[in-house]
């Protein structure tokens, strides 16, 4: 049987826990949860401090978003399938084709760009699929199926675009995706906002959250407790293909052209932020606004970096040391909370079994 790559705690918090400790005890267990806030905080204005005249301008906050907006979106596509304990390593790869075939589609066989983009939209949730029949029904390894997969799909893109650059005349409504201004700000950092608030909702409060979360603390009890496991893992990996896809969609309106070399540069942030996403907001649990958290740090770590004349492989080793610290931080937050729920009375055991009987029912329903 397959092992999960990554694992996931679906405890959060709780009052049992807290009861227990004394008042600094209390305080130091709740003040990591937010460590990542502040040390966002900390690091705009210690950039604002040292850059006062192009860090802290609305002119740089526009160039941040507009330039982060496609990570968030990865990073939020590799989250979903982590709240199910597994990864997607399609991210990385899926863009490259997916950017690709969204011009390619419009120039080559001149379909109209909502047809393009439909189209792409669900070539995408079809590989999702295909992903999660290979790690649901073939039992491979989420790591290794999807890096498989997305090795395929970048070989493909490589064969379609011959190498070459995809270049052709697209009309205004394309470019509009990710030209359009509201409120003064890119539209991407409002597709951004508005798909996190819709996984946030989706997550904390649907039962369909509470099966993902469920499945990815423990899929034989999530199985045992009448959770359809199969049915929500590939679930995951569908939601993933489809923001990954659509991800491709917004990259190829900023590019305007189709390049096979452009993309895989994507995947290591994405990583990042959604591996950080499980270090703050809910400690130990992968979640929505801790994966923006994490682009953020990213977002702002970099430009300050490059305001200052960071040379060219500074971005690749702050995101690379950044992720090696994010799973650091995951891994002790998580043996942190397993240790911290041993020492827990056996009535809160009991109220967790309830609430998985709770949401098994729910799902047999």
């Amino acid at each position: 049987m397959a092992t999960n790559s990554v694992k996931s705690n679906a405890l959060e918090p709780t009052q049992a826990e807290l009861a227990h400790l004394t008042s600094s005890a209390r305080l130091a267990r709740l003040v990591p949860v937010y460590g990542l806030v502040i040390l966002a905080v900390l690091l705009a204005l210690f950039f604002s401090a040292l850059l006062p005249n192009t860090f802290p301008t609305l002119l740089n906050l526009r160039s941040i978003v507009a330039d982060k907006s496609i990570i968030a979106i990865l990073s939020l596509a590799v989250m979903i399938p982590m709240v199910t304990g597994k990864i997607d390593l399609t991210v990385g790869y899926g863009i490259v084709l997916w950017h690709i075939l969204a011009i390619s589609l419009q120039v080559w066989l001149g379909l109209p760009w909502p047809i393009a983009v439909l189209v792409v939209v669900l070539l995408g949730a079809l590989v999702g699929l295909v992903n999660g029949l290979l790690v649901e029904v073939a039992q491979i390894d989420s790591f290794i199926a999807t890096l498989g997969t997305g090795t395929v799909l970048y070989a493909i893109a490589m064969w379609h675009s011959q190498g070459r650059q995809i270049i052709g005349a697209l009309p205004d409504g394309f470019f509009a995706l990710n030209t359009t201004r509201l409120a003064g700000m890119p539209i991407t950092g409002f597709y951004v906002l508005a798909l996190a608030i819709t996984l946030w909702f989706v997550l904390e409060y649907l039962p369909v959250g509470r099966y993902f979360y469920a499945i990815g603390a423990n899929p034989k009890a999530a199985a045992l407790n009448g959770i359809p496991v199969r049915r929500y893992t590939v679930a995951a990996f569908v939601a993933s293909g489809t923001l990954t896809a659509a991800a491709g969609v917004i990259l190829a309106a900023k590019l305007r052209i189709g390049q096979a070399s452009v993309g895989l540069e994507f995947l290591l942030p994405a990583l990042v932020g959604a591996f950080l996403g499980s270090t703050t907001i809910k400690l130990g649990r992968v979640n929505v606004w801790g994966t923006l958290v994490g682009v953020v740090i990213l977002a702002i770590g970099i430009a300050g970096i490059q305001q200052l004349g960071g040379s060219f492989w500074v971005e690749p080793m702050f995101n690379g040391l950044t992720l090696l610290i994010a799973i650091g931080i995951a891994g002790y937050a998580q043996r942190k909370r397993g240790a911290s729920a041993a020492r827990l009375p056996r009535r809160a055991d009991s109220r967790s079994a309830s609430a998985l009987r709770t949401t098994g029912e729910e799902a047999q329903r």
